[in-house]
């Protein structure tokens, strides 16, 4: 969905950042599966030591996204 599609919808009102942290042992893994989505979402490390990474993407893309990660065979805990 491209946010002109949306009346009224700017890009930073549809942009979604989503913190989240994860076993740092896991942040690979996140990456490639949510980068093997392709536009659902981009994942960076914030902090490799503790395991906390961002997940940008967007509302419209979010739940989509959020439902596929919750499948994946990784323990994340939202932020």
């Amino acid at each position: 969905m491209n946010f002109s599609d949306q009346p009224g919808a700017h890009p930073s009102d549809i942009d979604l950042i989503i913190k989240a942290r994860i076993d740092r042992s896991q942040i690979q893994m996140l990456c490639k599966l949510v980068e093997g989505l392709g536009h659902l979402g981009i994942v960076t490390t914030t902090n490799k030591e503790s395991g906390d990474v961002m997940i940008q993407t967007t509302k419209y893309c979010w739940p989509e996204l959020k439902e596929l990660v919750l499948k994946m065979p990784l323990e994340i805990e939202f932020m």
